[in-house]
This record gives structure tokens, C-alpha cells and sequence, in this order.
């Protein structure tokens, strides 16, 4: 069965689709982003949540400090990490106790290896290279096949849409899928193509 993340969650009535839908994971930005949550707001979101569904922190580059913050507050499963962070960083999170997700846009077979060199990396992310000021959620794809042979729990992201994460699915087997401008429509999550991406992933299940 194929695990679904859906990032950049937003609003009561995102969450209340993911929720029905019976997706695995939300994810909220904590980082600069478009799609950026303020504590306050993720703490609302996380109380609705009401243990139904697991909650995942993204951030770049942050501090321990933040990072402890937003978990303390939000009450996190997990904490995805989307910039340049360093082993270092990861291993004074993982000894705090917190489950540490890294992100990593890939080009090449080296940015693979590179990626795999992390240590204490409970899942990655493997993503798209940005194409825009923010990280992630630029709704591009890379080359699938950089990741076929990979034997580490992954979630596939980048430009995946209804339309496609079927196919992304077959030529990947992944543990999971993450999404979240294919959620959208003038960059606001729209029931519509929730459903219609829950539906698909289903399919493949």
C-alpha cells in the first residue's frame, strides 16, 4: 500500500478532506513558503487533527531551538528538513527524541549517493531541484529512474498530480507520495483534486 503525504496544509477544510480521504500524513511549512503556517495556526490545525492523522513539521535550515518549538507546540510525528542541514543538525534532533525526515532534490545518480551518505534518516523525501525562491512545492518532476534501485523508505514528490502519480507509482514503487501544488488551483488546495489524487493513489494500492 502506498503511503500519502499531503504538504502545505493550510486550512480547516483542507485537513477535514485529508482526514476523509484516509491519508497518511499532513505536512505544515514552517519554512519560507507560500504555503507558510505560523505556529498559532498549526497548533489549531494539529488540535482538529485529534490524532486521526500524522503531522509532519517542514522546515530549511532551521535551529534545534525552532524545531523543538514547533514540536512541542504542534505535537509533530515528524520533522522534515528541506535545506542544506548538516549531519550534525540531524543527530541533535534524533537525540531529542524527534524523527527526523530529510529532503533532498536530485539531479543526478550522485545526488542519490550523496543523500544516502545521511545517517539517522528515518525517511527521505526525494524531490524535484526548485525552480522557484522556495524550496520544494515548484510543481516539477525529476527523473524517476535516479531512484528505481533505491532500498530506503523514500516519498516520491515533485510535480506529482492526479493524472500522474499512477505511472509515478509503477516506475517507482515507493513507500509513499507527496504532494502539494498537484492539490491546487490558483495555489489554494481544491477538494476536487484532493479526491481525485486520493482516488488514483488508491488504484494503485
Amino acid at each position: 500500500m502506498t503511503a500519502m503525504k499531503w504538504c502545505g496544509i493550510q486550512t480547516i477544510e483542507a485537513l477535514d478532506v485529508a482526514i476523509d480521504e484516509r491519508v497518511d500524513y499532513v505536512g505544515f511549512m514552517f519554512a519560507p513558503s507560500t504555503r507558510r503556517v505560523s505556529l498559532e495556526r498549526a497548533e489549531q490545525l494539529a488540535k482538529r487533527a485529534q490524532g486521526r492523522i500524522q503531522l509532519v513539521g517542514v522546515f530549511v535550515n532551521p535551529t534545534v531551538e525552532e524545531v523543538e518549538e514547533a514540536v512541542r507546540r504542534v505535537s509533530l510525528d515528524a520533522v522534515q528538513l528541506h535545506g542544506d542541514e548538516t549531519q550534525s543538525l540531524i543527530d541533535a534532533l534524533v537525540a531529542r527524541g524527534m524523527t527526523v525526515w530529510k529532503a533532498c532534490a536530485l539531479r543526478t545518480t550522485e545526488d542519490v549517493e550523496r543523500a544516502l551518505q545521511l545517517k539517522r534518516v528515518s525517511m527521505y523525501v526525494f524531490d524535484a531541484p526548485s525552480t522557484t525562491k522556495y524550496r520544494g512545492g515548484s510543481g516539477a518532476t525529476f527523473d524517476w529512474t535516479l531512484v528505481q534501485t533505491v532500498d530506503v523508505p523514500f516519498l516520491l514528490a515533485g510535480g506529482l498530480t492526479a493524472e500522474t502519480v499512477g505511472e509515478a507509482i509503477r516506475t517507482v514503487s515507493p513507500y509513499g507520495v507527496d504532494v502539494s501544488s498537484g492539490l491546487e488551483v490558483d495555489g489554494q488546495k481544491d477538494e476536487a483534486r484532493m479526491r481525485a489524487f486520493a482516488r488514483a493513489v488508491r488504484e494503485e494500492r
